[in-house]
Parts: C-alpha cells; sequence; structure tokens
C-alpha cells in the first residue's frame, strides 16, 4: 500500500467525506492482509474546517505557499539577527500575504461547498502565522496534511508587530512607558494562554465529536450487518416453512394412502378367508360325493 498516497487522498477530502473514505481504505488493507496498516489508516483523524481549509489552500496554491515559506525563514532569520530594518520590511509582507491568503483559503473553501465563518478563518490565518515562526509547523503544513488548525508561538507575532523598535530604542524609552508595556505584554501573553486553553478544549471537543461519529459510523455498520443477517435468516425460516408445509402436505397424502391400502387389505383379506372357505367346503362336498359313488359301485 502507498501510505502517502492514501494519506494525500483522504486528507484533499472534504471533513464530511472523510470518515466514511478512512473506513473504507482501512477495511480495504484489511482485506489485503495488511493489518499495520489498516490500524495506521483508522488512527488518521478528520480534518476541521480550518484544517481542510489550510490543506486545500497547498494543494491549490502551491506558488503562494512557496511564497509564504520563503517569506517563514526569512523572518526567523530577521528574527534571530534582530535586525530592525528587515523585520519592519517582512512583518508587512507577513500581514499582507497571510491576510491574502486566509481569502484564498476561504474562496476556494466556498468554491467546494463549504463557507467559512470568522473564527474557522482567524484560525486559517494563525496556522499561517505558525507556518511563519516555526520551520516544522511549516513542514507539516506543506505536506497538505493537517487534522487540526496549528498556533501562532505567543511573542514572535507580537515581536513583528514592534519590530521599528531596535533594543537601543526600547532601553531608552521612560520606565513608565516601559513597564506599560511589559503589563501589556503580560496581558497579551495571558489572552494568548486563554486562547490556547480555549483552542485546546475545542479541539478535545473536536476530537472527541470525530470519535463519536467514528463509533456511530461503526454502529450503524454494524447495526446494517446485523439487520442483513437477520433478513437471511428470515428467508430461510421462509423456506423451511414452506419445506415444511409441502412435506405436511406429503404426510397427509401419505397418512390417507396408507389408510386407504389398509382398508383395501382388510378387503381383500376378508376374500381370501371366504375363498378358502368355500373351496374347504367345495372339497369336502368333492369327498362326500366320491365315496357315495364308491359305496354304490360296491
Amino acid at each position: 500500500m502507498d501510505w502517502d498516497a492514501v494519506v494525500d487522498e483522504l486528507y484533499g477530502l472534504p471533513p464530511g467525506e472523510f470518515t466514511a473514505a478512512r473506513d473504507e481504505r482501512a477495511r480495504a488493507a484489511l482485506a489485503a492482509g495488511d493489518r499495520e496498516s489498516a490500524e495506521r489508516i483508522r488512527r488518521l483523524r478528520r480534518p476541521t474546517l480550518a484544517a481542510w481549509a489550510g490543506n486545500l489552500l497547498v494543494r491549490e496554491r502551491p506558488d503562494e505557499v512557496e511564497r509564504l515559506l520563503e517569506l517563514g525563514a526569512a523572518l526567523r532569520r530577521a528574527h534571530q539577527d534582530l535586525d530592525g530594518g528587515q523585520l519592519r520590511e517582512l512583518s508587512a509582507r507577513q500581514h499582507q500575504l497571510t491576510s491574502v491568503l486566509a481569502r484564498q483559503a476561504g474562496r476556494l473553501a466556498a468554491q467546494a461547498g463549504r463557507r467559512l465563518g470568522d473564527d474557522t478563518r482567524q484560525e486559517v490565518q494563525d496556522t499561517l502565522h505558525a507556518v511563519l515562526a516555526d520551520p516544522e509547523a511549516a513542514e507539516n503544513w506543506a505536506k497538505g496534511h493537517l487534522a487540526k488548525p496549528l498556533s501562532a508561538p505567543v511573542g514572535f507575532p507580537a515581536f513583528l508587530r514592534e519590530a521599528g523598535a531596535t533594543p537601543a530604542t526600547r532601553r531608552a524609552r521612560p520606565v513608565d512607558e516601559v513597564a506599560d508595556l511589559d503589563s501589556a505584554r503580560v496581558r497579551r501573553r495571558e489572552q494568548q494562554e486563554r486562547l490556547e486553553q480555549a483552542r485546546q478544549r475545542a479541539a478535545d471537543a473536536e476530537r472527541e465529536l470525530h470519535d463519536r461519529e467514528d463509533g456511530l459510523t461503526a454502529a450503524k455498520e454494524e447495526q446494517s450487518r446485523a439487520e442483513e443477517e437477520q433478513q437471511r435468516a428470515e428467508q430461510r425460516v421462509d423456506e423451511l416453512s414452506r419445506q415444511l408445509e409441502h412435506a405436511e402436505r406429503e404426510q397427509r397424502a401419505a397418512m390417507g394412502a396408507a389408510h386407504r391400502a389398509r382398508d383395501h387389505t382388510r378387503d381383500v383379506d376378508r376374500t381370501v378367508r371366504e375363498a378358502r372357505r368355500r373351496a374347504r367346503d367345495a372339497a369336502a362336498r368333492a369327498r362326500r360325493l366320491a365315496e357315495q359313488t364308491r359305496q354304490h359301485k360296491v
């Protein structure tokens, strides 16, 4: 089995078609004797709507994907070098490009029959920010196999928004301004943490929903098999009932024939006994006549 081809096929499907197709591929692998692949396929999770839209963007806009990956690499280098000028330029590009790509993902999803709400579009854009900040996230996203959206690391996008301030100018700020900035950063970090927790709970709920849906699908399949078995059993009962009815008719006919045969046998037996009696009587008369005839001759 070509594992990459199977995964690529499944994650190219709309979320509503994923579970049935995944279970079908798992059954095919199991039927082919590949139990390990069947189990790996069963463990694949259905993508959320945001993850599916991100996967769709990867498949339909490969040139834009390459631009985003190149921009992410440049941003990370500038971030490490604390190159304020480069960061200002790249930051403007990253906001523009992620907005454009998020809108493209929304249009692609709409063309495929699914409209993205505001929260889902934000999840798509957060995924794009994560791609810019994290090379591992970029690699995972570029495969087009995401099951859930990615989260941008806390601090990286915020740093880009303040890219115009060099280390020297940040040190030159008044103490109150620095304190206010630190407080704002703490609040943003706390908000981001709460957001991450909320998204994690949402992701957990989504996974639980997927598990429940998978369980429902399995239960429906089991019900379908049981109903098919019941139908076959009922057909067999009907067939046996017809055979029993036919056998009972044959039994009644045989019982009637046996009764008539017994009656006929009794009649024949009675006739035979009567014939024997007449034969004995005739023989006796013949013997008496023969005896009388001898006496007359003498």
